[in-house]
């Protein structure tokens, strides 16, 4: 019998040491992502303004995301050029009963998909609606246009005023010059990419700085993304579209611009999940805390060297 506790108490304590193991493996990697196991020092890597315009963007660019579908669900098509072709629409999402039954149908071009359930037809309440998206999507929730559109301008503006307050930032610390790709980042795109894709992270002295993906990428979401949804914005408002002629001169009509717009935000929604997605692979409290307190911590490479 004793023999029997004896072994009882060396399981219970084996399988405390395996649980705590594996605890601990998972607070390693939530800290430091896939390698974490060498000495680590901390640096500085964020100021104040930059963890600022950070998270007031971040905020500001789901109010506007999910106020924008708002406003596309009043029409949700698209089109090309300066009228609208009903017949031929770039994108449509509709809903319609068929056999006494609610579909919904996504059309990019000449393919049609059934989305019943999410896209042209949703539930609301636990009814059916012919809308483009469905209500948990949006800002509000039910179909309100004209609120939806003083909560997309309004925040479009702060989104202007904060990306403004950041750039000239960026421009007096230097900061700009850290996000412009040089030719050898370009060259290393492709290790990079397969880096990332194997979850291989900067580590050390290469840690300190953007990596050519993040180069590319934040310079395409700076300087590329973010003025076109802004001048494809302006090119949408009658009032500003007169005001500033050239506009629908440069993204070829009204429509044009309309869809133009539609495809930035759907790229920033993207560049939102693809961010969150590597925030969380290369160490969630690590990156969360360089971006609350400004401090990150860095592996020195010692314990396997060096990659990135």
């Amino acid at each position: 019998m004793v023999h029997a506790d004896t072994q009882t108490g060396a399981a219970h304590k084996t399988g405390g040491a395996m649980t705590g193991g594996v605890w601990a493996a998972v607070l390693r990697f939530l800290s430091y992502g896939p390698q974490g196991g060498g000495p680590r020092i901390s640096i500085f890597r964020h100021p104040v303004m930059v963890r600022i315009t950070h998270w007031v963007n971040a905020g500001i660019i789901i109010i506007m995301f999910m106020s924008g579908l708002q406003i596309f669900n009043a029409h949700p098509a698209l089109y090309w050029g300066s009228g609208s072709n009903f017949d031929a629409p770039a994108l449509s999402m509709t809903g319609f009963m068929e056999n006494g039954e609610p579909k919904g149908v996504t059309q990019i071009g000449n393919w049609k998909f059934d989305t019943t359930g999410v896209l042209g037809a949703s539930k609301v309440d636990g009814v059916w609606n012919a809308r483009g998206f469905p209500d948990w999507m949006t800002l509000p929730g039910p179909q309100w246009l004209a609120m939806g559109r003083l909560w997309h301008f309004f925040f479009a503006w702060l989104f202007v005023i904060n990306a403004a307050a950041f750039v000239i930032y960026a421009a007096w610390r230097g900061h700009l010059r850290a996000l412009v790709p040089r030719w050898l980042d370009i060259k290393h795109l492709p290790r990079e990419i397969a880096d990332h894709a194997r979850l291989r992270f900067a580590r050390g002295a290469k840690a300190r700085e953007y990596n050519a993906l993040q180069k590319l990428t934040y310079f395409i979401v700076i300087f590329v993304l973010g003025p076109l949804i802004v001048l494809t914005g302006l090119t949408m408002s009658p009032t500003m579209a007169a005001a500033l002629h050239p506009l629908l001169w440069m993204f070829g009509g009204r429509q044009s611009a309309r869809t133009i717009h539609f495809i930035c935000a759907f790229s920033f929604f993207g560049f939102f999940i693809v961010h969150i997605i590597m925030v969380v692979l290369s160490g969630t409290w690590n990156n969360l805390r360089s971006m609350i307190t400004g401090h990150y911590e860095i592996e020195t490479g010692k314990a396997g060297g060096d990659h990135g």
